[in-house]
């Protein structure tokens, strides 16, 4: 069935139409308003965008549509990205629209913890197009205030504290459109081995391409880094000259000092802090990609590795990163540059945390060889061990202290909630596991799922007993409610 509407201009047309009215000027708006590019990169973009004309007509034969009304659609700016490395975007800010905003809406988190505002997102929703047509006229006519990040903190392994920042829930729709905007550019420049916080990219598949890179490239030494308090500390000043030479648009530079510049409201307390982005913010994970993208990629890709004898790789994810070099010659240099690397941008490694590990192949003749150091990314601890038909292989298995953690959660969970009703326990205790294998079910890592699937047993029978006058229940007891309540098995969801 085919359903019409008006595009832009108020012509008549299909729904779909309409939708594509709406890119192709977006498109040709952005292509007028950009800093100026050679004539022959203007010819690649109007045939880019011809082309993605001819793809859309193709598609809506048979009145199915490639882009669908009231979605906002990235497709044309991504496309002048890829075919204009170096162009400058200078007009984006017109982008956020009634329909953008109602979108990021839909894709922000709506928790039920409030920032400043003391607005949850339910309330919001109360009166949504209201809100949001309030906010874009506030964002038109440039009244629009950042709120300050409210901080909290949670607790990290070691008894260590971690800061995190609540946003206003309207600072979150506007990031979110923000960063939906700049994502489509910046995507296209980010290098495949960076895996945090973009789409079609994630942890594991940043684990099965360190695995591959390390047997592939013959890696004897893996430079493990960790950056001292790197949200904290980036550079406001460097990281707005770092996105000036991709977008110069003065909306969104704005809208991002005023994110950067909003304060940090801790316990009444209202600071102003010099550096860094909020941990929490909806746009920071995409800031700190820039930010590492300049400082650490770009870098590595362009002075560092021509410069090496051996084969090489990098793999980060967000601040996590890995270096692998297959001669040590290679792997003393870049140890020696990198923090002077660092320091040239505000930033600091962690001395007690990076290190320089021996993680080359043991000897296949030599029965006796023993395996070489081990490290520790994204949660796992890689190390070398022999498979069932005695070949050496990389596994992996849970860091020790991330295992501990996850199991005395479990522990002060079942303490804490043991008068609730045994199918509350038990429906909490599967989302509990269900998530823990998720992402730990990984080949070579049974056994530790074993571990927190009969640590969860112990727990829950061990606090339920609690209950009883004698403290404690029988296992007869017990293994009519696990027949009952059967809590999941282990098991490997992840092939690498």
């Amino acid at each position: 069935m085919v359903r019409w509407g008006t595009d832009a201009q108020g012509t008549h047309c299909r729904e779909g139409e309409a939708g594509y009215n709406v890119f192709l000027e977006g498109t040709m708006e952005d292509t007028q308003r950009s800093q100026p590019v050679s004539t022959n990169n203007q010819e690649i973009a109007m045939q880019t965008v011809q082309e993605t004309e001819e793809l859309f007509l193709k598609s809506t034969n048979g009145g199915h549509s490639m882009i669908l009304a009231g979605e906002p659609s990235f497709v044309g700016i991504r496309l002048l990205a890829e075919a204009n490395p170096g162009m400058i975007f200078t007009s984006l800010a017109h982008r956020i629209n009634l329909g953008m905003l109602r979108f990021a809406f839909k894709q922000i988190r709506k928790s039920d913890a409030a920032g400043v505002d003391e607005v949850t997102a339910k309330e919001y929703a109360e009166n949504l197009d209201e809100n949001l047509y309030n906010l874009r006229e506030r964002l038109l006519r440039g009244q629009y205030v950042a709120m300050p990040v409210k901080r909290i903190w949670i607790e990290k392994a070691g008894g260590k504290l971690r800061p995190i920042g609540i946003l206003a829930l309207e600072d979150k729709i506007v990031q979110k459109a923000v960063s939906l905007i700049m994502y489509a550019i910046y995507d296209v420049d980010f290098y495949d081995f960076s895996y945090g916080f973009r789409k079609n990219h994630s942890q594991h598949m940043a684990l099965r391409d360190l695995r591959a890179q390390c047997i592939e490239k013959n890696i004897n030494w893996i430079l493990d880094a960790d950056i001292s308090g790197f949200f904290d500390n980036i550079d406001k000043k460097l990281l707005r000259e770092f996105i000036k030479q991709r977008i110069n648009d003065g909306g969104i530079l704005r809208l991002i000092g005023k994110w950067l510049n909003a304060g940090v409201l801790e316990e009444g307390n209202l600071k102003y802090p010099e550096a860094g982005t909020p941990q929490g913010g909806v746009i920071s994970p995409l800031l700190s990609n820039i930010f590492l993208h300049h400082v650490l990629d770009t870098w590595f890709v362009n002075e560092v590795q021509p410069r090496l004898k051996g084969k090489s790789f990098i793999i980060r994810f967000a601040d996590d990163f890995i270096i692998g070099c297959e001669l040590k010659a290679d792997a003393d240099r870049i140890m020696e540059v990198l923090s002077k690397r660092f320091k040239r941008f505000a930033l600091s490694l962690n001395t007690d945390k990076t290190s320089l590990i021996p993680f080359g192949r043991p000897s296949k003749s030599d029965n006796s060889a023993k395996p070489s150091g081990t490290f520790d990314f994204l949660g796992f601890t890689f190390y070398w061990s022999k498979s069932r038909r005695g070949y050496w292989v990389i596994k992996k298995k849970t860091i020790g202290k991330r295992l501990r953690r996850f199991t005395k959660s479990l522990w002060d969970w079942c303490k804490k909630n043991r008068h609730k009703p045994i199918k509350e326990q038990y429906e909490k205790l599967c989302t509990k596991l269900r998530g823990y294998y998720q992402y730990f079910g990984v080949i070579s890592n049974y056994k530790a799922l074993e571990v927190v699937f009969e640590y969860a047993e112990k727990s829950w029978r061990r606090w339920l007993g609690r209950r009883h006058r004698d403290g404690r229940i029988s296992w007869e007891k017990f293994e009519k409610i696990r027949a009952t309540f059967p809590l999941p098995k282990p098991r490997i969801v992840h092939n690498i």
